[in-house]
């Protein structure tokens, strides 16, 4: 039996100072040790999902010879006990032993707190022993858990279809990132850790899946901080017969419903500075903000809500050199950082980055990109030099990226040639040319919106987490 299980089944049939004479089996974790005498020991045994009971040893009760069956128990030590509920005067749920065996030896000293275990880099690369000493950290990987079905429960009645992807691809496409470089020795070639599903799934909807979905694992080759981790979970949906707009419904939908049934309220808080612990009461740690979830979230038109910011009329051409001139100079002005190359799409990301992300706490839609920054998105039905594209940030970080999808094959064999151009003047996330999926939209896509939201990120921020590698069971850690 688990320890939740007994907990659960015994808790309210049992009174003080009694035992019941129903006998049951159980096991857990020995993470106490109190012993009253030579023969009256209490042990804290822990389960499953961070459940504790006291462990009741007397001599008087149990059978066999007492010294010898506790002699060697050590906190730490997964332990099998066959005994009977109850609890003792106090009024402590129990289980008095009958029988006590060590299923398995614990051969290190365990901590005993997590002050003991503050090292990031030790929690991290001994995730076992975090989860041990600080039974809080499997609270945020049960919330995950909660996100990952909720996402999959949604689209499933949606009728979306779940579906996998490869993950080794011979081109790097889907997104704008740097890839994993592989070997297929078989094949005698170069292959490429996915960046993302978004081409495959495009593929699925030519095919007739009108509606697919995927959550699984991407892997960017690039840096690593509080919010990126070199491979991070995603989930991505097509839906044919839609456009930006339904996805924006969609996504108010599904975050506003999310975080109600999880906390009861669309309103959650948050402690940008990290989660104070004892002896970190600083006013950075103490900062608490509220995020409203309600729907419907913010819009803000990208081009339009910068010009309006920054009190400045931007070219009428966005692809021209007088627009990327323009943006050099606002970057300059406003200390945003842009390496080489400063094309017009690097120099308005950062631009965003610096002048219009910082305000978005509450949920908040980036609309309306630029072509150049989006080449995989349809040309807006009304806005020149557009498209229809949407971001969500939710405190300051993007977490949804979504649009109507381009399928044109002509317009898009277009836009991956200037990809290409960008990959020569040295962009190394710029994508390549990706002639099966120009095939496949040959063959006829139908009108369809794409939407991806990162796992990670989102567990974030709905368990009040500051670092990515506290959500990530086994974060990428560079070997010591």
């Amino acid at each position: 039996m688990q320890v939740s299980t007994f907990i659960s089944e015994f808790k309210d049939k049992t009174k003080n100072d009694e035992f019941l004479s129903q006998e049951v089996a159980i096991a857990g974790r020995i993470m106490s040790i109190r012993a009253s005498s030579s023969k009256l020991i209490f042990y804290d045994l822990v389960g499953d999902n961070n459940a504790k009971i006291q462990v009741f040893a007397s001599a008087k009760l149990q059978e066999g010879d007492f010294k010898e069956a506790h002699a060697n128990i050590r906190r730490g030590d997964i332990v099998g006990i066959v005994g009977f509920p109850g609890r003792t005067k106090p009024g402590e749920l129990s289980i008095s032993v009958k029988s006590i065996v060590q299923l398995s030896y614990c051969l290190h000293m365990l901590p005993t707190s997590i002050t003991k275990l503050k090292k990031q880099e030790t929690r991290y690369r001994q995730r076992y022993l975090d989860m041990i000493i600080n039974p809080k950290v499997k609270d945020i990987f049960a919330v995950r858990n909660f996100i990952v079905k909720y996402v999959r429960d949604f689209l499933i009645k949606l009728n979306f279809l779940e579906v996998e992807t490869p993950i080794l691809n011979t081109i790097a496409s889907g997104a704008t990132a740097k890839p994993f470089i592989t070997r297929h020795n078989e094949l005698n070639m170069d292959m490429f850790m996915r960046i993302a599903p978004e081409l495959y799934l495009k593929m699925l909807v030519v095919g007739g899946m009108e509606r697919v979905f995927e959550i699984g694992k991407l892997f960017r080759n690039e840096g690593i901080d509080h919010t990126h981790n070199p491979e991070f979970t995603s989930c991505e949906f097509y839906m044919a017969y839609a456009d930006y707009e339904d996805l924006i419904k969609i996504t108010e939908n599904m975050l506003s419903g999310m975080v109600k049934a999880l906390f009861g309220s669309y309103k959650i808080k948050y402690h940008p500075g990290g989660v104070p612990q004892e002896g970190e009461e600083t006013k950075e740690k103490c900062e608490e903000i509220e995020i409203d979830f309600t729907p419907p979230f913010r819009r803000l038109s990208m081009v339009s809500a910068l010009a309006e910011k920054l009190k400045v009329k931007f070219p009428e051409n966005l692809e021209s050199e007088e627009t990327r001139a323009f943006l050099d100079d606002l970057c300059v002005k406003y200390n945003a950082e842009c390496g080489a190359p400063r094309s017009i799409a690097r120099l308005l990301d950062k631009l965003v980055g610096e002048i219009l992300e910082p305000d978005c706490i509450n949920p908040t839609f980036i609309m309306d990109h630029p072509q150049l920054m989006s080449p995989l998105a349809k040309y807006h039905r009304s806005k020149p030099y557009l498209t229809e594209r949407f971001e969500l940030f939710v405190n300051r970080k993007e977490l949804v990226n979504a649009y109507t999808e381009l399928n044109d094959p002509k317009k898009q064999l277009d836009c991956f040639a200037e990809e290409m151009k960008a990959k020569e003047a040295g962009d190394e996330e710029a994508q390549q040319i990706d002639e099966n999926f120009i095939t496949a939209l040959q063959y006829g896509l139908p009108p369809t919106a794409g939407w991806g939201m990162g796992i990670d990120r989102l567990t974030m921020l709905l368990t009040d987490t500051i670092n990515i590698q506290e959500v990530i069971l086994f974060p990428t850690m560079k070997p010591l």
